[in-house]
């Protein structure tokens, strides 16, 4: 058992993410003032200290080998690093030296690298300071480029708005997200259409700034039957200021929902963005991941869209599937770019608890060797050979081996409505169960400003019960 004290300072939160890197099975006990991690095989004991100063010192000893015993400091971190990500980075540090395991990301554990690359003076800074592997490190500077141009062409008064449709024609094994399986929720498909597009009337009459980006997700928004899908579509027109400068996407994910008809009324709306996501090209594994498609049915679907002029797509795929060896990951992306899609997107797979996959499906399997690691970075140099650059990034916790999702362009292809959410960095008005409505205030550094969220519930019987509430609560935080 490893036990980790936390000495004149309460900070759980970060140590037991950097834990987790390592093992399973970490509890926190305040009172105790200790972080336990019962799978360590070693009895190790982890003393964690903040002086006066704000300087990090770190203790470890070995129960049952004293002579192992070590401290570890470094007083010139107080000059760059808070005592915080010290902590972190000196607990991730002993860690790595008692396992022999390192991870690409280092001591981060955020879901935004690149908001560290924007602090940090270049890669090598930023490899160093957070012992990030060099491509990584890398990665985060182009992927930070990117984001910045694109975020500069997204003015600060305009808003961008998400549509959440939170149901699937079936729930993927690895799913996490709040999506339901239409098979037991069909009857409220109607009722949920009839309560979003009540909420977008009530608040889109209100708005008075210009539409940067309208983005509608999921789940899967083509799950609903055309008509209705239409009628969706037809309302946002004609409640939203969207124009013709209006960036317009539509997940339109799952092959199986996808019908001539709901194309074909994407077209005359003038939308030019959709997305077909596979996830794999491998038909086996979607029938396994209880998906109701092959990759035949995306080739099908892909070619249903580009006849119709739908000019740029974006795919995803996700690397580490618990039905594929590493390589298919690989050849599904050369099918892709086969296809030569706008838009691609790599996520690596990783754990929620509402999953029906289990974490060590995901995790451990993925500890065992580098063959994933190797898998993702030769994924994306196949996509930057072929002129995608990657624009926008985040991380999520359990993800396996450590990786992380990158969304890759074509120069001039790229979704601003990607950007602005994830950086944090323009307004966000989301309509659905489950959106998250952010607003953006005064900068408080260069490029960083204050943040504000706004939750809407995720129930979607209660979403449809309180939906003139809901929608009142977000005219009153964005002052509309």
């Amino acid at each position: 058992m490893l036990k980790v004290k936390l000495v004149n300072h309460e900070y759980f939160y970060g140590l037991s993410d950097i834990l987790r890197l390592f093992w399973n099975g970490i509890s926190e006990h305040h009172e105790q003032q200790e972080i336990i991690c019962e799978e360590c095989d070693t009895d190790i004991v982890i003393t964690t200290e903040v002086d006066q100063e704000e300087a990090v010192y770190t203790k470890v000893s070995f129960l049952d080998n004293p002579a192992l015993d070590f401290n570890y400091s470094d007083i010139s971190s107080l000059e760059k690093l808070d005592y915080k990500r010290e902590l972190k980075r000196q607990l991730y540090m002993v860690l790595s030296h008692i396992t022999k395991k390192s991870f690409p990301w280092g001591c981060l554990t955020g879901i935004r690298p690149t908001i560290i690359a924007g602090e940090t003076k270049d890669k090598d800074e930023m490899a160093n300071l957070y012992l990030v592997r060099p491509d990584k490190a890398e990665l985060a500077f182009k992927v930070k480029e990117n984001e910045d141009r694109i975020l500069k062409e997204i003015s600060q008064e305009d808003i961008n708005i998400y549509i959440g449709v939170p149901f699937c024609p079936s729930r993927c094994e690895y799913c996490s997200f709040i999506s339901q399986d239409i098979g037991h929720h069909i009857g409220r498909l109607v009722d949920y259409e009839k309560a979003l597009t009540n909420e977008i009337s009530i608040i889109g009459g209100r708005l008075n700034r210009r539409l940067s980006s309208l983005y509608i997700g999921g789940g899967t928004p083509t799950v609903f039957e055309d008509k209705l899908f239409e009628h969706l579509l037809k309302t946002a027109y004609d409640r939203l200021p969207i124009d013709c400068n209006t960036e317009v996407t539509i997940e339109a994910g799952r092959p199986d929902t996808i019908t001539e008809y709901k194309l074909d009324a994407i077209k005359e709306l003038g939308i030019q963005r959709i997305c077909i996501n596979p996830q794999t090209m491998n038909s086996d594994t979607l029938m396994k991941l209880n998906r109701k498609h092959s990759a035949e049915d995306i080739y099908r679907t892909y070619e249903m869209a580009k006849k119709r002029g739908i000019s740029i797509i974006n795919m995803d795929l996700i690397a580490g599937l618990k039905y594929e060896e590493p390589e298919e990951l690989i050849k599904s992306v050369n099918k892709l770019l086969e296809l030569q899609p706008s838009n691609i997107t790599i996520h690596t797979l990783y754990k929620k608890r509402r999953a029906a996959m289990n974490r060590e499906d995901i995790i451990g399997r993925l500890r065992e060797d580098d063959a994933l690691d190797h898998a993702v970075s030769k994924a994306y140099e196949l996509l930057m050979e072929k002129d995608y650059i990657p624009y926008y990034m985040y991380r999520q916790k359990d993800t396996g081996h450590g990786l992380e999702n990158v969304g890759f362009a074509l120069k001039g292809q790229e979704c601003k409505y990607n950007v602005a959410m994830m950086t944090d960095g323009r307004d966000v008005l989301s309509f659905g169960a489950g959106g998250m409505s952010k607003r953006i205030f005064e900068e408080t550094a260069p490029g960083k400003f204050r943040l504000e969220r706004h939750s809407c519930v995720k129930d979607v019987i209660l979403y449809m019960q309180n939906v003139e509430e809901i929608a009142k609560g977000k005219i009153d935080f964005f002052e509309l």
